[in-house]
């Protein structure tokens, strides 16, 4: 359906796309990954003829799209294409966008363009917004009234451009079971995205674009579990990972608990590692904070969360300077009389901090602590 032969891109003496080769079969949901910068969107906008090729050759249905002789208006009438920002007339209400196009263009008549439009929103759960104008809409329900726009002139190919990227993350679950569900009807689907999980469960294809072209290209558990080439690996390994620095004794521990909590939401972590990895982290800097460091220079703590798509198991990696302490070497909570106080880590009494310690050690499945070159590295599954 679509055959691409050594496109080439530029913008002045910037090189985006470089002979870059890929067919798509017709029925195909392709999902295009990689890192920011690497001509995804660059990629799709040669194929509906938004930017020119510099070189190289794009056929749709057989037909060169880059042939300065092409009507390249009649070839985009049979493609659709669903931009970050919705790109909606709010001057016209949802129905009267939906119709612009097949009546205008397409000269279907008014009352069958309806009748499809009507449809089409009944899909998406929308038909009670009909008569609203765009800036009366939540942004998940702009994009699924675009998404519908572009099916409404029943396009063999849908090109969308991170349908999601625009939206507040409650509202990316609604769009994304919209795209699902016209995937499963065997619509042909470019997709750029980041969301790797909805790639990973859609898509029958994943095109991995980096190096000015398609670097790796294979099914989701090829790309995803099994990638062959060292950027694909990099970039697969960065993507389950979460960052964090505390590099001071007041750090918010909000804005960090709520940034683990995008992080766990983006890649369907369930929700009680999400409350384990928090609870973690919070008892393992406030023990740092207290133990390791004397309070008159600032704290360098580099903490690193991975998640596991094979064995669905988290790590976190805690990296920081100051007094060397392994709290777990001699934790003991043996009862001392019957109140049931402890010995801690420190050899004092026990305290809140001896509390949080034992807890870490419950919840985590293993513990690894070495200190070298001056550095503390702890590692905790859970």
């Amino acid at each position: 359906m679509i055959k691409v032969e050594n496109l080439s891109k530029s913008f002045g003496s910037l090189k985006v796309l470089e002979n870059v080769n890929v067919e798509i079969k017709k029925g195909e949901c392709v999902a295009i990954i990689g890192p920011s910068g690497t001509g995804k969107s660059v990629f799709l906008y040669c194929l509906n003829g938004l930017e020119k090729n510099d070189g190289g050759n794009i056929y749709i249905n057989g037909t060169n799209i880059s042939d300065k002789n092409t009507d390249i208006n009649k070839i985009r009438e049979k493609m659709g294409m669903v931009y970050q920002n919705f790109n909606l007339f709010s001057h016209l209400t949802v129905l009267e966008n939906i119709i612009l196009a097949p009546v205008k263009i397409r000269k279907i008549p008014r009352d069958k363009a309806i009748e499809r439009a009507l449809k089409l929103l009944e899909m998406v759960c929308l038909v009670d917004k009909k008569n609203s104008y765009p800036d009366e809409l939540s942004g998940g329900q702009k994009q699924r009234i675009a998404i519908v726009r572009a099916m409404a002139m029943d396009p063999e190919v849908v090109l969308f451009d991170e349908p999601t990227s625009a939206l507040d993350p409650t509202m990316v679950g609604e769009v994304l079971a919209v795209i699902r569900n016209f995937a499963k009807l065997g619509f042909t689907m470019l997709i750029v995205t980041h969301e790797m999980n909805f790639a990973k469960e859609v898509a029958s294809r994943i095109l991995f674009m980096d190096e000015r072209g398609i670097y790796e290209s294979g099914s989701p558990d090829e790309i995803f579990n099994n990638p062959k080439k060292e950027r694909t690996k990099a970039f697969i390994r960065k993507l389950k990972t979460f960052n964090y620095n505390v590099n001071s004794y007041n750090f918010d521990l909000i804005e960090m608990n709520s940034q683990l909590e995008l992080f766990c939401f983006k890649y369907a972590i369930e929700r009680k590692k999400n409350d384990y990895a928090n609870l973690v982290l919070e008892e393992m800097i406030t023990h740092i904070l207290k133990y390791c460091y004397d309070g008159k220079r600032p704290p360098n703590i580099d903490i690193t969360v991975e998640y596991g798509d094979i064995d669905k198991k988290i790590e976190i990696e805690i990296i920081h300077d100051g007094k060397t302490i392994n709290p777990f070497e001699k934790i003991s909570f043996e009862a001392a009389g019957k109140d049931g106080e402890a010995l801690n880590a420190n050899g004092g009494d026990g305290d809140d901090d001896d509390m949080g310690i034992f807890i870490v050690s419950n919840i985590a499945t293993d513990v690894n602590f070495k200190s070298e070159n001056g550095l503390n590295k702890y590692k905790i599954k859970i």
